[in-house]
């Protein structure tokens, strides 16, 4: 990732080394005492390192370039490329020794199915294809050897958001929550809309690395005035995002010709500056602070079995000070169980209270974009812009609904160190990664805006009208002149029947126009109605997703805890029975497995050893 060709270079260097080995010398102290459970967290940590994911996402609205940008980075074709849209359906693309593609189904009640496709019919997939079985179509999962990607770079092509109600919007919010980096495209044929400026709003709210790419700048000669115009914006919107020009095909043509100064050109070498700079060093450290919570949680749990069993190795009386270390660790005990209802009662009300809110929050916008369209209904003869009024309203309420997610997410992670409060006397306690969000799919239930009459009368029902209204006026007018001596149809009577027919035909307008008004108000009402029954129904099942995830992470750290205290009480008491000679081997083993640890929590804290 250090330049425009792709050369890979090692992730983590000498601190990946050193915290691997680190995670090597505890889990052989953990093995040796049989703590399997902290084996196990130590294995996960030293995989986040020999194997470190970079999860880059690319999104952006239709037809703005996303999958020739995925092919250009990795100068190979695996992602389809056309003028309509071509990606249908979630596309991960990582590191594989043979290239080979496989769908990824929904089987209702078990784990996802994997299906494998010939690459060659990649480019025909949908999400209706006949390999799919009639199954729900997860994403599809191509591997292939790059040496981009061999760093442990993962990317992830979108559908467009943009269109026809945002049909893919809440999905690709779903995507960014696990995503170490986001590219945004937005061609240069034009700046920045404020659909897309919403949607940046919504991104960055859920991941903290988003680049700005402008593509296709070899197809517009102003490019350089749409960057411009985009960066003020970004400004004025409050969002300090890099922005970053890009051509997809001269990076192609680059690669080809090996032209350095076409790839210059290309600008992708500012796009490798971002992946470098930002992503891959936030990505690594990120991983290694983990890891070092991982190492010294270890280190303290194993230390407090080890060095209550030394205590009692180095009293061979018995006395005072290795009863009241028992004393202490019954009372440490005790105090914790009563903490795990503590921070149990604490997640039950954070999550009863964060449903409340979500779903209050979530009515709130949707009643803001009813009023607005109903507003626009008011102003105007609905039968007209119908399909226009449509599709803004199918887009604000994705907008609403994206919103919605975004301060869910945020509101979760909160409520997750709230909980984790509660283990504060335990050290320092990991949160786990709320990725649990699968909103594809998310409208399909919802039936589209009912149809409207557009309002649009014929030449012959205009003058039946007229001549309805008229009628009367000619009779009327015509009775009172022929007392005058004049014929019954006159010049007063027609004039007084055109007046009537015209007020009758304007009246018979107005009542169209209210008649469709009202049509109009209640399809939205139930069409947004439609999206908060759908919306709410799954924003609770995600919340009870989140109160599972954080009752059986936190019960597991509950259970870590009360189990070093029960193997450092067993220790102690063991320790009280040995033999004189045994203590003394038993003390000199469990001094340098204690040197280990002291040495291990010292190299991640930074205090000396």
């Amino acid at each position: 990732m250090d330049n425009a060709s792709g050369t890979a270079t090692p992730i983590g260097g000498a601190r990946s080394a050193t915290l691997t080995g680190l995670v090597d010398d505890v889990a052989a102290v953990a093995a040796g005492v049989g703590r399997t459970d902290l084996v196990a967290r130590l294995d996960g940590a030293r995989s986040r390192l020999v194997d470190p994911r970079m999860r880059i996402v690319v999104v952006g609205p239709l037809k703005q370039g996303k999958s020739q940008l995925v092919n250009s980075l990795l100068n190979l074709t695996v992602c389809s490329v056309g003028d309509d849209e071509t990606t249908a359906v979630v596309t991960v693309v990582q590191n594989a020794d043979t290239a080979s593609a496989e769908l990824v189904l929904a089987e209702p009640g078990l784990d996802p199915v994997r299906v494998p496709v010939p690459l060659t019919e990649l480019a025909a997939l949908t999400p209706t294809t006949p390999a799919a079985g009639g199954r729900e179509m997860l994403r599809v999962e191509i591997g292939v050897p790059s040496a981009l990607l061999a760093e442990g770079v993962v990317l992830v092509d979108t559908p467009g958001v943009g269109g026809h109600g945002n049909p893919h919007a809440a999905a690709t919010l779903g995507l960014v929550t696990s995503a170490d980096a986001v590219l945004v495209l937005s061609d240069a044929s034009q700046e920045f809309t404020e659909p897309e400026i919403a949607f940046l709003h919504q991104v960055t709210g859920l991941c903290p690395a988003v680049a700005c790419l402008i593509s296709k700048t070899d197809l517009y000669p102003h490019w350089r005035e749409i960057v411009a115009a985009d960066r003020e914006h970004l400004a004025r919107a409050g969002l300090p995002l890099p922005l970053i020009p890009v051509s997809s095909a001269l990076r192609t043509h680059a690669l080809r010709l090996d032209d350095p100064e076409l790839g210059a050109e290309s600008g992708f070498a500012g796009l490798y500056d971002f992946l470098r700079e930002q992503v891959r060093t936030r990505t690594v450290e990120t991983i290694h602070q983990a890891v070092s919570l991982d190492i010294r949680s270890a280190a303290e749990h194993l230390s407090l079995s080890l060095g209550s069993e030394l205590a009692a190795l180095r009293d061979p009386a018995k006395g005072a000070a290795a009863v009241a270390e028992l004393q202490k660790a019954k009372a440490v005990a005790e105090d914790l169980q009563k903490k795990s209802s503590k921070w149990q009662q604490t997640l039950a009300d954070g999550i009863a209270d964060l449903a409340a809110d979500i779903d209050h929050d979530l009515r709130d916008r949707l009643r803001r974009v009813t009023r607005e369209a109903e507003e626009v209904v008011d102003e105007g003869d609905p039968g007209k812009d119908w399909p226009q009024l449509g599709e803004w309203l199918e887009e604000q309420v994705a907008m609403a609904i994206g919103d919605n997610f975004v301060w869910a997410h945020d509101r979760s992670v909160w409520l997750a160190e709230v909980v984790a409060g509660n283990f504060s006397d335990s050290g320092a306690v990991a949160l786990p990664h709320l990725d649990v969000a699968d909103l594809d799919g998310l409208l399909d239930p919802v039936a589209s805006l009912a149809d409207l009459e557009s309002g649009r009368i014929g030449i012959t029902q205009k003058v039946l009208v007229g001549m309805r209204g008229s009628y009367g006026g000619v009779l009327m007018f015509g009775l009172i002149t022929t007392m005058m001596g004049m014929a019954l149809v006159n010049p007063i009577s027609v004039g007084a029947g055109l007046l009537l027919g015209t007020k009758a035909y304007r009246e018979d307008r107005e009542s169209r126009i209210l008649k469709r008004r009202s049509e109009a108000k209640v399809a939205i009402r139930r069409f947004v109605d439609d999206v908060s029954f759908q919306a709410g129904k799954e924003s609770k099942d995600r919340l009870r997703m989140i109160q599972r995830l954080l009752r059986d992470h936190f019960t597991a750290v509950a259970e870590q805890t009360l189990r070093s205290l029960a193997e450092s009480l067993r220790a102690a008491q063991d320790a009280a029975q040995l033999a004189a000679s045994e203590r003394t081997r038993r003390a000199a083993e469990i001094e340098e497995l204690m040197r280990v640890l002291a040495s291990a929590r010292a190299a991640v804290t930074g205090a000396p050893s």
